[in-house]
Formats: C-alpha cells, structure tokens, sequence
C-alpha cells in the first residue's frame, strides 16, 4: 500500500518508507516507482530520488510535460529540498552553509570532496540549523541547494561528523 497524500493528472505525492527503493536499479527490481506505475497505471517519471535508507516525501510526474517542468524547477532552484538527519558529532556553528566540489568515483559507486576543479567535478551546496544536540548525535535540518549523489552524507562526513 502507497501512502499518497496528492495526485492528479500531472503529478503524484506519495511517502517512501526507509528501506525502499526510489527507482530500480536493475530489470525487475520493486521499486516505489514500479509500485506507483502498477497502482495508478501508466508512465510515472521520477524526478529526484531518495537513497534506499531514507523516508520522506516524493513528487513524481505522470507525464513527460510534468516531468521537464518539474526538473526545470529544481535546476533552477525553483523547488525546495529540505531533510531531517541525525548526525554523529555537531557543526561547529548552529547553523552555515557546506559549500565543496563534489565527485564520484562510478566503478566504486563513492562519492567523494574534491580539492580542485576536475572533469564530472561539482558544486555542491547546502545549508543547515541544529535543532539540538544530545550524547553525541545532533539532529538538522538540511535545505539543499544542489542535489548530488549522496551529497549530505558525504559533506557531513568530510567534517567529522
């Protein structure tokens, strides 16, 4: 059973529970998408993805015009991403903003800073608040500004935490 919280013609609303896979990565796989596609019938396009250990919310178009458009929005910043993380450590300050060069090592599926400009290098930028912190861990909110494979595990990592 999907939790959808909004559709119509163009889009659909739904929760990804943790554990879930956004979109197959191979033939066959389930998937959220898949199980949308078989529930509403027809072509869902995805337009961002969460990682497999993630619950949040998903928009996903039901046609190729919702889906430029929605991707239009994101590029252009248009449409906000916003997480909630516990982290081991805490921020040096209660609330910034983590701006690096990102890459990603494809054969060893890594993400990873990058000290320098380079080829499939990118920015990758995000801001943060503390909402508290107790025994170690620190619960924040992320509002991205770009979307980079695992981009707030790898920016929050590169800093210790």
């Amino acid at each position: 059973m999907i939790d959808i919280l909004y559709k119509d013609e163009s889009v659909v609303v739904c929760l990804k529970r943790p554990g879930e896979l956004s979109q197959a990565g191979k033939p066959g796989e389930k998937s959220l998408l898949s199980a949308l596609e078989t529930e509403l019938g027809g072509t869902i396009y995805p337009v961002h993805r969460l990682d497999r250990g993630v619950a949040g919310v998903m928009v996903l178009a039901r046609n190729a015009k919702a889906a430029s458009e929605l991707s239009r929005q994101i590029r252009e910043n248009e449409f906000e991403k916003e997480y909630m993380a516990v982290v081991h450590g805490c921020p040096e300050t209660d609330r910034g903003t983590y701006r690096d060069l990102l890459g990603r090592d494809k054969a060893r599926k890594m993400t990873f800073v990058a000290s320098e400009p380079a080829k499939g290098v990118q920015e990758a930028v995000l801001d943060y608040r503390v909402l508290s912190s107790n025994e170690g861990l620190s619960k924040v909110r992320i509002r991205l500004h770009t979307g980079r494979t695992h981009q707030i595990r790898v920016q929050f990592a590169s800093r210790g935490m």
